[in-house]
């Protein structure tokens, strides 16, 4: 089998979007590499950080992200994609001078808000610029982006953290080292998405009615799709739970019971997260292609499917005997999110209608935001506090994560069994 490179046209707005993506989720995900700093100052709680990590991205996505999707199917996407950046490095900037829970409350909200919107507004331009059948590569760099983003919240925001700490950068001006971090991130962030403003919007393919088609017209083809996203929406939660709640308390699971600083893990952790990340995104995207060669009715779901199962024991790595398995196994997680997500990202760019599909990313993004990150953070804090209390964090993080995992191979199988034939076939020719 050849496998083609995206064409050398597209390649320079694939690469704007990757950018992008690796900026968002850099600010979105950096403050839990340095929340233990925060928590000190602030005399914050576990329970109240769960609030500022997880309800905080659940709120922005709950009540943003279907609005985002649908701006993003009927107005011009880069316009979207901008405005939305500018929103991220706000929330960044004022989560470095939040005086309260409140506020940096506010700001994690702002930054969750403009990196997952950005999310749903880069996808649909990729399915834009590439044909189906090599949209799965496609999308490869701008999942690699995102993977690049979370990897740089651990490397980038833990070796500021330290170098802050040990005076290395007076230009923060005595700020403390989990503010000064975000400064850095908010000033070098705000300059790196300059070239975003030299995207051009793609024209739209692929659409089954029309981009500007009343809402009840978009409602009955959903509706007329619910056997096939009801499970691949349960699937793809149900990854994200166990992998945000991961990335939420790994830091803290490593200070507490390893005994390390963030300078200790930083660097091993952003490249574990980043090359498994990467790992995991490239699987993806070629199973993804491969599976709608295949010819099998879902055939594009089943690595899915597969990663979805090998993650269900990678979810004990809280309670690993050594650091050692405990990057073994976090790592294993990290792959095997990174190969749902992209699949399930090329599910609904090739077997849903250009007018519906953003918003059913965003569909998707508000239902993660809402369970992903607003509960499963605070679902391992209440297992904790039945265990015994902030003590017992690493085996309330493990329960967590194999139930959902579980969760998470019931949905792609059941997805699998019902997904339709293309994007604009009737549903009743799939049958």
């Amino acid at each position: 089998m050849t496998v083609t490179a995206p064409p050398p046209r597209t390649l320079p707005s694939l690469l704007m979007l990757t950018l992008a993506m690796a900026i968002g989720f850099t600010m979105m995900a950096s403050f839990g590499t340095v929340q233990e700093g925060a928590k000190v100052e602030l005399g914050l709680s576990d329970a109240m950080l769960g609030v500022i990590q997880g309800v905080s991205a659940a709120l922005a996505l709950v009540v943003f992200s279907i609005p985002v999707g649908i701006l993003v199917d009927r107005f011009r996407r880069t316009h979207v994609l901008v405005a939305l950046a500018l929103v991220w490095t706000v929330g960044t900037a004022m989560t470095a001078v939040a005086n309260g829970p409140t506020m940096l409350f506010v700001a994690r909200v702002l930054t969750a808000t403009g990196t997952t919107g950005a999310l749903t507004a880069a996808l649909s331009i990729t399915a834009d610029l590439c044909a189906p059948e090599r949209r799965g590569r496609a999308m490869l760099l701008v999942n690699i982006g995102k993977m690049a983003g979370l990897a740089a919240a651990f490397g980038v925001g833990g070796w500021l953290f330290g170098r802050i700490a040990a005076g290395g950068l007076p230009i923060m001006g005595g700020m403390a080292p989990w503010r000064g971090t975000h400064a850095v991130l908010a000033i070098v962030g705000l300059i790196l998405i300059l070239p975003l403003f030299l995207l051009r919007e793609p024209a739209r393919h692929e659409v089954a009615a029309t981009t500007h088609a009343p809402f009840r017209v978009l409602a009955t083809e959903l509706w007329a799709r619910r056997v096939f996203l009801a499970p691949l929406f349960i699937g793809q939660v149900a990854v994200v739970m166990a992998d945000n709640a991961a990335l939420v308390w790994a830091a803290p699971v490593l200070a507490r019971h390893y005994g390390l600083h963030p300078g200790d893990f930083a660097g091993w952790m952003g490249a574990l997260v980043f090359g498994c990340g990467l790992a995991g995104t490239l699987l993806g995207g070629f199973a993804a292609d491969w599976g709608q060669k295949s010819g099998m009715r879902g055939g594009l779901l089943l690595g899915a499917v597969v990663a979805a199962v090998i993650g269900v024991p990678a979810a004990l790595f809280p309670i690993s005997p050594t650091v050692t398995w405990f990057a073994v196994a976090f790592g294993a997680l990290s792959l095997c999110g990174a190969i749902t997500g992209l699949i399930t990202s090329v599910a609904l760019t090739v077997l849903i209608p250009n007018e519906l599909r953003g918003l059913c990313i965003g569909a998707f993004i508000a239902f993660a935001g809402l369970i992903g990150f607003g509960i499963a953070p605070l679902l391992v804090t209440g297992i904790s506090s039945v265990l015994g209390g902030e003590s017992h964090l690493g085996p309330a993080l493990a329960i967590v994560g194999v139930g959902t995992g579980m969760l998470a191979v019931l949905g792609f199988v059941l997805a699998m069994r019902s997904a339709p034939v293309s994007a604009t076939t009737d549903l009743s020719d799939s049958s």
